[in-house]
């Protein structure tokens, strides 16, 4: 588990993780682009489950008064809310249990799901050959998730990102869940990340990767089950990190560019309506309307309505009536997060 290969691809994936870390630092405002992020991750962790939506809807429903009727939609922002939940509980308390799989997975599937009962529970390929029978019965479930438990918690034989790589093996061999592993499973990886000290915010797409190689992950999460061939999950695992961390910074500083950009050029044409707020304002999600300009004290409904008629005049944004009520889309920040190719 610690061969050269492993370890040159643990030294590069750390750099890349450490980069993007202290990029996140530097921004003026940190938080800035996590929803933003975090529903990224939520749509192609989704994805890896068929769970299919539009960067459109999903960011229109997360604004709109409409009530968004698409249950994929709804999944999505289902687990951008688990996610949210696991980072506020790992402030709370640093440790990475089987309470709050739990928890994660009850919100990913807006149900009441506890641990496994169900006997005979197999996993099938297409053709509908059964590939893997995960361990039988609670209690033995249990037993399982309290060793996973103590070896992210407790061993610290291992280098973090191996161990991220381990752990997720793990979790996702033992399926504690009737549904939803995969899922959870992803999320507790952004969650390590934190744990480990490796990200502060977990400002990454690790779903994007795999999503984009499918194949390769079940096929190398198989060689493990059926040849112990750990070398080439983790080094995969551990290309996913460098690969979206990379890529992650590109798209950072794409997004702080146009922001900048998109300042200076309203402070320009339009000095009377300027504010950094009002730009951070738009930058915060795709889609924005009155109602965020009211909330961050920037007017009176006339006032910020004027401010986002002016600005579409303008050409920073374009509007687009969802139900009863005008949303402003910032079109170039969407063309950069609809931008998920990895180099």
């Amino acid at each position: 588990m610690e061969t050269k290969g492993i370890l040159l691809k643990t030294i590069s994936a750390s750099r890349a993780l450490s980069q993007l870390n202290g990029a996140i630092r530097n921004l003026p405002n940190p938080t800035l682009f996590l929803d933003t992020i975090h529903l990224q991750e939520a749509k192609a962790s989704s994805a890896i489950e068929n769970i299919i939506t539009t960067n459109d809807d999903l960011y229109q429903s997360l604004i709109a008064d409409k009530k968004f009727e698409n249950p994929e939609t709804k999944e999505v922002l289902r687990y951008k809310q688990a996610l949210w939940l696991g980072l506020e509980r790992l402030e709370a308390r640093p440790f990475i249990t089987t309470n709050l799989c739990i928890e994660l997975v009850q919100t990913i599937k807006g149900n009441t799901a506890g641990i496994r009962n169900t006997p005979g529970t197999t996993l099938s390929n297409t053709n509908g050959e059964v590939i893997y029978t995960p361990p039988g019965g609670e209690d033995v479930i249990r037993q399982k998730l309290v060793e996973w438990e103590k070896f992210i918690n407790d061993d610290e034989s291992f280098d973090p990102l191996i161990k991220m790589a381990l752990m997720h093996y793990q979790f996702e061999a033992i399926h504690p869940f009737a549904d939803g592993n995969g899922r959870t499973g992803r999320i507790l990886l952004l969650l390590f990340l934190k744990q480990s000290g490796l990200l502060d915010i977990p400002a990454i797409y690790l779903s994007e990767y795999i999503i984009q190689h499918k194949n390769d992950y079940y096929r190398l999460l198989r060689g493990v089950t059926e040849e112990q061939n750990w070398e080439k999950f983790i080094r995969y695992m551990l290309e996913m990190v460098e690969k979206t961390a990379n890529h992650g910074l590109k798209r950072l500083e794409n997004v702080t560019q146009l922001m900048e950009f998109t300042a200076d050029s309203i402070r320009a044409k339009l000095p009377k309506i300027y504010s950094k707020d009002l730009v951070e304002i738009i930058f915060r999600l795709p889609y924005t309307k009155r109602q965020s300009l009211i909330d961050a004290g920037l007017g009176t409904p006339k006032t910020v309505g004027n401010y986002l008629s002016t600005l579409e005049e303008e050409g920073f944004l374009v509007s687009k009536k969802v139900g009863k009520e005008k949303l402003y889309l910032n079109t170039p920040l969407m063309n950069i997060l609809e931008n998920s190719v990895l180099e």
